[in-house]
């Protein structure tokens, strides 16, 4: 039988047996009567946001949810199609780890015609400056724009190292480490897992080289979120759950609990998706990252990702209301400059409003970010932007959403580089 004609009994048998008339439950859930009514006669097929909402309201502990079957990955799904085949912004493992200066400069690595010389460890302050410029600007410049710039700054300090005398090749490597990190991130805005995974597996084999042996374990927080944005909530959870040894540092176990709450949530599971979330903050309150030296991994915009993270959990619960709330109180304390962070939460803030049905506060949140968008891409941020088109449609009628179709559908438009 089809998850169409098994889900739409099971709903109706839940919704009887909570009492409800279906008049009664439309309202609860700010959907259409008749379309529940289609869906409940396996006429229509449920969304995953609307099966998470009737999940939610009546208890069913993901049972709805695991009925419908999760769409495939396309250009409609949110995530971005990653070109196969390695990237061609990757550095090569084994070449950045035992190559010295000269071998560097034959991969094509020059600056201002001169090559790095051991002479220049004193360099290295300069380049954690340009490491946090760069990070700052990356909150409002196009990803393509800044990677080619960050794949060199990783082979520069990458040859520093090779070239340094014992004693500061480890500080010259853990840096080139954290270049390495963001330049996945930077990938991942760009729209290419592959290249994302593969800058991330650089990181750790740098940072490894350092003496840093835990951002191997950081890099399975980082693949979680890809599988994440694939829609895979179980691969999420299993893979965040391998990064929360007790031997790890206590951000990286936050981080990778935050991700596994994350991953529970998207397959419904309430109880387990909380209690992930109480062990990230309760890790990352006790991380003393923002008075170390060394750059902050993960988020350097949001004060409290538990909190954040919270949020946005909650709507994939199906709690849109709750999840508005803690949004929109989350979304204060963003700092002004972070563009590409405020477009992130700000549209999933839109997005939750759109579901507990304030639509016209939905898309006034969403027409601030969208002239924004073109200056900050982002795949992931607009995976977020499909969904809030997907949930606006629902309100053809409203005039607010009619005045805002135009502006979504340009920035949802394929680039034509």
């Amino acid at each position: 039988m089809s998850t169409t004609l098994r889900f739409g009994p099971e709903l109706r048998r839940l919704r009887v047996e909570a009492g409800l008339t279906l008049t009664e439950f439309s309202v609860a859930l700010n959907y259409d009567k008749g379309h529940l009514s289609k869906v409940e006669r396996g006429e229509r097929s449920a969304s995953p946001e609307l099966a998470r909402r009737c999940d939610a309201f009546l208890g069913a502990d993901g049972e709805l949810q695991r009925l419908v079957t999760r769409p495939e990955t396309d250009s409609d799904s949110g995530t971005a199609e990653s070109p196969a085949g390695p990237s061609r912004w990757l550095v090569g493992r084994r070449a950045v780890l035992s190559a010295g200066t000269g071998a560097l400069i034959d991969l094509g690595l020059k600056l201002s015609g001169q090559a790095v010389s051991s002479t220049d460890d004193p360099l290295l302050p300069s380049f954690r400056m340009q490491f946090d410029q760069l990070r700052k600007l990356g909150q409002s410049t196009a990803p393509k724009v800044l990677l080619p710039l960050l794949e060199t700054q990783t082979r520069m300090i990458t040859g520093l190292a090779a070239d340094a005398r014992s004693v500061s090749r480890a500080p010259a490597l853990l840096l080139a480490s954290r270049f390495a990190e963001f330049t996945g991130w930077m990938a991942q805005e760009a729209g290419d897992s592959d290249a994302a995974l593969g800058w991330t597996g650089e990181a750790a084999e740098l940072a490894r080289a350092g003496g840093d042996p835990y951002l191997g374990s950081y890099a399975l927080v980082r693949r979680a979120l890809v599988t994440l944005y694939d829609g895979d909530g179980a691969g999420t959870v299993a893979l965040a759950r391998r990064a929360q040894s007790s031997e790890l540092p206590p951000r990286i176990r936050g981080l990778a609990a935050q991700r596994e709450a994350q991953g529970h949530a998207l397959v419904g599971s309430e109880v387990d998706c909380l209690r992930s979330l109480d062990r990230a903050r309760e890790l990352l309150a006790s991380d003393d990252a923002r008075n170390g030296a060394e750059p902050m991994i993960g988020t350097s915009h949001v004060s409290d990702p538990a909190a954040m993270s919270t949020g946005w959990c909650l709507h994939d619960l199906g709690r849109p209301k709750a999840a508005a709330e803690v949004l929109d109180q989350e979304y204060r304390r963003l700092p002004p400059h972070a563009l590409r962070t405020r477009a992130r939460y700000g549209f999933r803030r839109s997005l939750a409003h759109a579901a507990s049905g304030q639509v016209e506060h939905a898309c006034a949140i969403a027409g601030d970010l969208l002239g924004v968008m073109p200056a900050v891409p982002s795949a992931t941020v607009n995976s977020d932007v499909r969904r809030l088109a997907r949930e606006l449609s629902r309100f053809r009628s409203s005039r607010a959403v009619r005045d805002l179709q135009p502006a979504l559908a340009r920035v949802l438009a394929p680039a034509h580089d």
